[in-house]
């Protein structure tokens, strides 16, 4: 006997009827063009982790979760799914708004997505997302879509459903954000972070200039290996999910090379915005990470003082799964789902310096961000757990953990033109010495840039030398650019004497006003490592900045000094 033919009349009630429940159920709003999220979404929404807990040091989890409580309104076991049927969390056209993105951007770039398993629909389910939303194709047929393995074949790994929805994800926001980029996927063998390391280098050496990593564990003190083994990238945007455990420092987003990103809580409001963010926190286990790493150091561009070493997060993004974002996945899952976790956040940024044009060579993108600051929306409201200094779990003006400096307002803040640390449109010329020399400086004494001296990527500046000198200085003499405050850089003192003989220090002259102000007070420390100066500007007055180490000529305690990521911000 046929399968009775259900009639338009009969298949638009139960539409209406399965629309009503998802929205009585759920607070999400399928509404038309923008799938938009209401202000009463529930505060305490039913969630699963996608990937279990890790056990054993060195294993990641990756960092979705899917709502269990949202019953979309297109599963009908009709013929035909409505095209009023339109999946719930945010689109696209939402994601673009809240964050004052440019439309059909991308064009030109490589995102690639790192993450652990495979997912063998990761293909079909991209297209399914991209022709729900309006979005050009992306295929292995037309050359934007590619899926390697950790070493860049096609040996592809055990597929895992968990893991599979975690690609789901990243692979739909970053199609989101930057529709016409072309994507790599690179699926390592494991969780490990040896064979997610590898996996990420395998994406860089594939050209890629922006690599998303939505996956953490705990930090141990293997990590700074792994910092340079896999992380230390030069012009290359990294991405990092800060984590979905509340208040807590994890790795891989404590590494000194990547921007970590932490998480929000993004709602429609009434305001010239449109929109509000705060700190996504459901509970003590639940929400956006942060923290103070127990052993990477702090990168010179990041300058809060309740951390002496690196500080999680840089930036944020929506990550609360009670203002998701939809999703389709469909391996061992059910089609449309609404995901959250810094897992949603991580390829949001990394769509977003794909706008934002290509990095300098040489450069650390997660530095961008500092030097324009009022290029973001600050999230002032919410905290993710208790702390001390409580900036690292609750968010004020200015940098908090949480949510870093904020969420994306344009792309200015992820643009090269944002450093002013060497890069192009900088006020100071050469500031991370990344061009193998001291161009750009005028030197006296004995100075080179050197990459025993590198602080951050392949160069330092070296004032002074291990054999008897006296005197040596770098200057640089720059104009304050609009919406500057402060000039900071990175010392590290080698003075086995005392600080009346040698020394390092440094001076800020205002040519404008004729003021000189010491900005390191003469420092002889001897395997202190890296710290971080800075002095106040005067947005567009005339400055020079002379960094010196002083040496008595004395053999036997030579001192000199390496200085590195000198940034104006």
């Amino acid at each position: 006997m046929g399968i009775p033919r259900i009639s338009r009349a009969a298949q638009r009630t139960a539409l209406t009827g399965l629309v009503s429940l998802a929205f009585a159920t759920t607070g999400l709003v399928a509404a038309g063009s923008a799938q938009a999220q209401t202000a009463g979404a529930s505060a305490t929404p039913h969630v699963k982790r996608l990937c279990s807990q890790p056990t054993k040091h060195r294993v990641m989890a990756c960092k979705a979760l899917a709502r269990t409580d949202v019953v979309q309104p297109h599963a009908l076991t009709v013929n035909a799914v409505s095209p009023l049927a339109v999946p719930s969390g945010y689109g696209p056209s939402d994601l673009l708004s809240a964050y004052n993105l440019p439309a059909n951007g991308g064009a030109g770039a490589t995102i690639a997505i790192v993450d652990a398993q495979d997912d063998p629909n990761a293909e079909s389910d991209l297209a399914a997302y991209r022709s729900q939303y309006g979005l050009p194709a992306c295929t292995t047929a037309n050359g934007c879509f590619s899926k390697v393995d950790q070493n860049g074949g096609t040996n592809y790994p055990t597929a895992d459903a968990g893991w599979a929805g975690e690609i789901s994800l990243d692979l739909d926001m970053v199609s989101a954000i930057a529709p016409n980029a072309h994507i790599l996927l690179v699926e390592s063998s494991t969780a490990n972070m040896s064979d997610l390391g590898t996996a990420v280098n395998t994406a860089v050496a594939s050209g890629a200039k922006y690599v998303s990593n939505s996956y953490g564990g705990s930090e141990d003190s293997s990590d700074l290996t792994a910092d340079n083994q896999y992380f230390k990238h030069p012009g290359v945007a990294i991405t990092v999910s800060a984590g979905d455990s509340a208040y807590g420092a994890e790795y891989p987003a404590a590494s000194q090379y990547v921007t970590s990103v932490g998480g929000t809580a993004l709602k429609k409001d009434s305001s010239a915005r449109g929109w509000s963010e705060s700190v996504w926190h459901t509970s003590s286990t639940e929400g956006t990470g942060s923290g103070c790493s127990a052993y990477d150091p702090k990168p010179s561009w990041q300058t809060d003082s309740g951390c002496s070493k690196r500080a999680i997060s840089d930036v944020s993004a929506v990550a609360d799964p009670a203002t998701g974002v939809a999703v389709y996945d469909s391996y061992q899952a059910t089609g449309w789902n609404v995901y959250g976790g810094t897992s949603a956040s991580a390829p949001i940024i990394a769509g977003v310096y794909a706008l934002a044009g290509t990095p300098g060579t040489g450069d650390y993108p997660s530095k961008y961000p500092y030097a324009h600051t009022s290029a973001l929306n600050d999230v002032t409201t919410g905290s993710n757990g208790t702390c001390s200094p409580s900036y690292l779990c609750t968010a004020g003006p200015g940098y908090d953990g949480p949510t870093g400096l904020g969420t994306p307002n344009g792309t200015t803040a992820f643009a090269t033109g944002g450093s002013t640390g060497g890069g192009t449109g900088s006020a100071l010329t050469n500031g991370a010495f990344e061009t193998g020399n001291l161009s750009g400086w005028t030197s006296t004494g004995s100075t080179a840039a050197s990459t025993d001296a590198a602080h951050n990527g392949s160069y330092g500046a070296l004032v002074g030398s291990s054999s008897p000198t006296n005197t040596s200085s770098i200057a640089q003499t720059f104009t304050a650019p609009t919406g500057s405050s402060k000039v900071s850089f990175g010392y590290d003192v080698t003075c086995p004497d005392t600080v009346t003989y040698d020394w390092a220090t440094a001076t800020l002259k205002d040519n404008t006003t004729g003021t000189t102000t010491t900005v390191l007070p003469k420092t002889c420390t001897n395997g202190a490592g890296w710290k971080t100066a800075s002095g106040s500007l005067t947005a567009g007055h005339s400055y020079t900045l002379t960094l010196t180490s002083k040496d008595d000529d004395y053999a036997g305690d030579e001192t000199y000094t390496y200085y590195d990521d000198v940034t104006v911000s």
